[in-house]
């Protein structure tokens, strides 16, 4: 994982965060074991509080893995509530099944195996947080589709901003320049940061935590999606 703060911050927030659970810890060993990125404690820590704080009852992963961002959110999440895992490996969903079957959790989580820009056009919103963590070169359409099923003063967040498969300097240096840059995933993130920054009804923050998030939190300007029906 890429490190945007120093170490002393760093001590900080392990000294200053409860400890992970028990099954959050084996499934960050799980990650690393298998060399698959994860979004970390502290990314993990801030989503449950994002979920948490915009009283989520509906969240939408666009990437799920093995569930690990999933595990953070689903224990805040009402008995009536749901959370929507992506993947294009069954192999990792079912991983991911596994996991969140033994997390202290009321909600339901539904795992869904395909390209998540195809699946989420299956669900009728609204989803209160809509989490992106896919191919980085996706992210700027993975935007549209969330902005379609976004709650009234819904969050939309997305990891891998600043670090991990782009840098800083590069995403920077797109998003000034409006495009030009070396590689897909660098592109992609910033086209991303100039959509969400400049989207209307939208109010957008960086966050340099884990490898880099950006929140973006739907104002009363934003139209709401239709309510889901039965049948």
């Amino acid at each position: 994982m890429g490190r945007l703060l120093d170490t002393d911050i760093t001590a900080l927030l392990t000294a200053g965060h409860a400890e992970p659970s028990p099954l959050l810890a084996e499934m960050a060993a799980h990650g690393e074991d298998r060399s698959f990125p994860t979004v970390g404690p502290d990314v993990g820590r801030f989503l449950r509080v994002l979920a948490t704080l915009s009283d989520a009852e509906r969240v939408f992963e666009f990437g799920s893995g093995f569930g690990y961002s999933a595990a953070w959110m689903l224990p805040v999440l009402p008995a009536d509530g749901e959370l929507v895992l992506t993947d294009h490996d069954s192999d990792r969903l079912a991983d991911a099944r596994s996991f969140l079957d033994r997390a202290d959790a009321d909600a339901t989580a539904v795992f869904e195996v395909g390209d998540a820009l195809d699946t989420i056009t299956d669900y009728e919103g609204p989803f209160d947080v809509v989490f992106i963590d896919h191919d980085k070169a996706r992210y700027p359409a993975a935007f549209e589709h969330a902005v379609d099923v976004l709650a009234p003063g819904g969050l939309i967040v997305a990891d891998n901003v600043m670090a991990g498969p782009v840098t800083a300097p590069a995403v920077t240096d797109a998003v000034r320049d409006g495009g030009g840059a070396a590689d897909d995933a660098t592109a992609g993130v910033a086209a991303y940061v100039r959509r969400a920054r400049d989207a209307s009804g939208f109010e957008t923050a960086l966050v340099p935590l884990g490898e880099g998030v950006a929140i973006s939190a739907a104002t009363d300007d934003t139209e709401p999606p239709s309510e889901p029906t039965d049948g």
